[in-house]
């Protein structure tokens, strides 16, 4: 089964490319194909002839996208239907990664989505990653949209220039205390657990939306409270409100995901993000 990552060299791509091992993996990054070109897409595509086509790219820095809309667009939307339009031409599976942010709109949320609540995004990466979703259902006809959340891995985000986790070690040894949001409640999921449910999931012909989250949930502040104990490190960590951090894009207060149609399925063994952070910093060299 010849396998193509689009995105190999994000949190994500570079641990599916990790998990996968396959002789028949074909990674690809920006260097080696343009979403946003359906030319492209197709010439690349064509001349590969997959059988599972994973799209992990995407424009995900959250206030760029505000003043970029253009750029948003062009690459999740439009990059995620040039893709699900030759991979239906191929006759191959389709993986499309989707986002939380999808979410959001719902202010009295107090409980987990599952995959069919009705998704009500606030900024402009949340509603072209819903617009790509619904472009991925209509055209093509075995898809598996992985909806995710606040993503943590050893290759770190190529499009934001690191992550969250090395962000706030970093700083606490800079800084005599952080000052970090805690009315922003999501799903930390550490890329290594993620892409091993991809792909045990796209063996399977369980086409349809899935939520794939490490289990449980916390603040940014109570993340970074994590993060600080397992590493040793004694940096105070107070908790603000999100109006005490202005920032360009509006962010959920609530965007946690419920596996659900994992659940049901009798597939939902994802462990608690406690246990994937630690390892994460034990594979990072954080702590022994």
């Amino acid at each position: 089964m010849k396998i193509v990552v689009i995105g190999s060299n994000g949190q994500l791509g570079g641990d599916l490319c990790r998990v996968i091992k396959s002789r028949d993996l074909v990674a690809l990054t920006h260097k080696d194909i343009e979403v946003s070109q359906i030319d492209s897409v197709k010439q690349v595509l064509s001349d590969i002839k997959p059988s599972v086509v994973i799209n992990t790219a995407a424009f995900v820095r959250v206030d760029d996208c505000e003043d970029e809309p253009d750029i948003c667009y062009r690459i999740n939307t439009l990059g995620a239907r040039n893709v699900a339009v030759i991979t239906q031409k191929l006759r191959a599976k389709l993986m499309f990664i989707s986002t939380d942010y999808v979410f959001g709109g719902d202010s009295n949320k107090k409980t987990p989505y599952t995959e069919f609540d009705t998704p009500a995004p606030l900024n402009i990466l949340g509603r072209s990653k819903l617009a790509a979703e619904e472009l991925v259902q209509h055209l093509c006809s075995c898809y598996f949209i992985v909806r995710v959340s606040g993503l943590f891995g050893v290759a770190g985000s190529s499009g934001k220039g690191g992550n969250f986790i090395e962000t706030m070690l970093r700083l606490a040894r800079e800084r005599d205390e952080l000052r970090v949001v805690n009315d922003q409640v999501f799903s930390p999921t550490y890329t290594r657990d993620l892409a091993r449910k991809i792909a045990q999931l796209m063996t399977t012909d369980y086409y349809g939306i899935f939520h794939i989250t490490n289990s449980g949930s916390c603040s940014w502040y109570e993340f970074t409270k994590e993060i600080l104990m397992l590493a040793g490190i004694s940096t105070p960590v107070v908790p603000i409100n999100s109006d005490q951090y202005p920032q360009k894009a509006r962010r959920p207060r609530y965007s946690v995901l419920d596996n659900y149609h994992l659940r049901l399925l009798g597939m939902d063994d994802m462990r608690p993000w406690q246990e994937a952070l630690k390892d994460y910093l034990v594979a990072k060299g954080h702590i022994a």
